[in-house]
């Protein structure tokens, strides 16, 4: 979709949606959220249960419309349509929003969480209220992190069992300027290609290989075409729930309560429906061929250790670098502690 048609269909969408709000009752909210994934993702059942809290809470008040599947453009286009009020709300996630909030970077960062339990601390905790708020000055309010688990490489010709097999392959990457030096420092050429192209990309040859999670790998069916898949797990990337500014600027305050308790509690049943996803996902990969392997995760941690050098020069982003890390650090002595009692 070139730029002249998406702006065309933006006017139209807005043309539409000014329309049929002036058909509907004046005291029912509707919010438009349009994303990229397909109905069968966490994410997105994670969105219906919001959809239907706040239907709830707000005793029909309140709606939110779901629009998957790139039905209202990508994600950036997606995001652009939240910009100017056109939409609502959309999932975006947190290596592409760090495009309009810098600090989200440190979500890309390679193997910058101890695992699952320190990403959720993180997440829930007050690091990741912060870094929500960055991107408002953009027209874009986080509201709150969907889990999108571990991201690991697949390819299409070999297995990447350590960073030397990354050596002349081209590797499709978010459009992110962390995940591009990750990739490059590993030793691999990053290319940033739209979620939607990229099956065609793998099958095609434009791309020797990707990285993501499991139940996206799955639910795209790129396992098709890339019969490799390494759980390297170099990165915790959480999806944000974005709204629009123009939106949420335009709701009363009990209003935005009722969104933010929708979100939350979406939240919660997401992650125990991804961690349903993730499993059902890798089985359902091995079972059509594709090799899996664990490879040893040191060489890959090793490989990129000195990106975060690249940040000393940058205060905040070294701030929240070592919140985090301080916060994997506390975790970890209380886990010990606890194992300790136990005995």
């Amino acid at each position: 979709m070139n730029d002249k048609c998406f702006f065309r269909i933006a006017l139209i969408l807005s043309a539409v949606f000014l329309l049929s709000a002036c058909e509907r009752s004046q005291s029912i909210v509707e919010i438009k959220l349009g994303h990229g994934l397909d109905t069968q993702h966490p994410v997105h059942q994670g969105m219906e249960h919001m959809a239907k809290r706040l239907d709830e809470l707000s005793d029909g008040n309140m709606q939110i419309s779901i629009y998957p599947s790139q039905q209202l453009g990508t994600e950036r286009q997606t995001l652009e349509l939240l910009q100017v009020g056109s939409v609502g709300m959309t999932k975006v996630s947190a290596a592409v929003l760090e495009n309009f909030a810098p600090d989200m970077k440190v979500f890309g960062l390679p193997y910058m969480f101890t695992g699952l339990e320190h990403a959720y601390a993180v997440y829930d905790g007050e690091i990741g209220k912060a870094l929500l708020r960055e991107s408002e000055p953009f027209y874009l309010r986080g509201l709150t992190y969907y889990d999108a688990g571990s991201r690991s490489f697949y390819s299409t010709d070999k297995p990447i069992k350590s960073p030397s097999d990354l050596q002349g392959m081209k590797i499709r990457v978010q459009p992110s300027v962390t995940a591009m030096n990750m990739v490059r420092q590993m030793g691999g050429s990053p290319t940033p290609i739209a979620w939607g192209e990229l099956y065609t990309a793998l099958q095609q040859g434009v791309v020797d290989g990707a990285e993501n999670n499991p139940p996206s790998f799955y639910l795209s069916r790129h396992y098709e075409v890339s019969r490799f898949y390494t759980l390297n797990e170099h990165t915790f990337v959480p999806d944000v729930l974005v709204i629009s500014t123009h939106v949420w600027n335009s709701l009363n305050e009990q209003q935005q309560k009722w969104v933010q308790q929708a979100a939350d509690e979406s939240r919660l049943v997401q992650r125990k429906l991804w961690k349903e996803a993730e499993a059902l996902a890798l089985a359902e990969v091995k079972a059509a061929g594709v090799t899996v392997t664990y490879p040893d995760k040191a060489p890959f941690s090793q490989a990129v250790a000195t990106m975060f050098d690249n940040y000393k020069d940058e205060p905040k982003t070294m701030y929240y670098i070592q919140r985090i890390r301080a916060l994997g650090e506390e975790l970890k002595a209380l886990k010990t502690t606890n194992e300790r009692v136990e005995e």
